[in-house]
């Protein structure tokens, strides 16, 4: 195994490892697949889990479910409603996870050469199929590039707006809370998109997000460990939240148009 951080012995990005489904998730797991699958076969080309669920480190009660969806095709406002349902079953049937996520896309953009860096990196290296067809196969391990970190978290300065307009729309502390830990955990790994092509390492956790970027920018420790800290508990007011984080995606914003 290679000593830099994230990558094998022939500097490919590591791979999801192989773990059986956490005994707390195996009933969801196994109602999701049979929800999704069983009825619309023809529309569902492959079910994948991804986050902390995948990778076995799930905490019930705390962690989300994070799900992504292959279809075959395009689907009708209809069939999009009652995936939307399914998901909203499994979430208040399923107290173990605090929450469900779909995150849907089709076989043909997954497949398409030129989001290879986008959902072929993804499925590779992120996704373990729990059902269905396994289009990771496809794909050969990829190396660690500042394309695929923009392929994949270049969508951050919206992203991170959309997040502190619903902060400021959202009602209850709970809501205000789990929203706050969305946000610092997507604006953690989008300063992945910072790196030069010269790295060869690349971020498995969080911590790794914030190092790497410390040692980039010696002047954004306190800012960066803050969301950190966010991602982890995040007590912060609003207020603050919401003050740290604009600043934070106009200056990440900033680094990547000087880039």
């Amino acid at each position: 195994m290679s000593s830099v951080q994230g990558i094998d012995a022939d500097g490919y990005i590591l791979a999801m490892p192989e773990l059986p489904i956490q005994p707390a998730y195996r009933v969801l797991v196994q109602e999701l697949c049979k929800s999704l699958a069983a009825p619309a076969k023809p529309l569902v080309d492959g079910i994948y889990l991804y986050g902390s669920v995948a990778k076995g480190c799930a905490r019930p009660g705390v962690s989300d479910l994070d799900v992504t969806l292959i279809l075959s095709r395009s689907i009708t406002n209809i069939e999009s409603e009652w995936i939307e349902q399914v998901r909203q079953d499994l979430e208040c049937q399923h107290p173990e996870v605090t929450k469900i996520d779909f995150d849907i896309g089709y076989r043909s953009e997954a497949l398409a050469e030129e989001n290879a860096y986008r959902w072929g990196y993804w499925l590779k290296h992120h996704c373990r199929c729990v059902w269905g067809n396994d289009l990771g196969k496809h794909f050969k391990l990829f190396k660690p590039s500042r394309s695929i970190a923009l392929a994949v978290n270049g969508d951050f300065p919206v992203m991170l707006a959309k997040y502190a307009s619903r902060i400021e729309a959202a009602s209850s502390p709970a809501e205000i809370k789990r929203l706050q830990r969305e946000a610092a955990r997507k604006l953690l790994r989008s300063t992945n998109v910072l790196r030069s092509e010269e790295d060869l390492s690349w971020p498995m956790t969080l911590e790794d997000y914030v190092q790497a970027l410390i040692e980039r920018y010696p002047g954004m420790k306190t800012p960066i460990q803050f969301f950190l800290s966010q991602a982890h508990d995040p007590t912060a007011s609003s207020e603050t939240y919401l003050t740290e984080l604009r600043s934070m995606n106009q200056w990440m914003s900033q680094q990547v148009g000087k880039g």
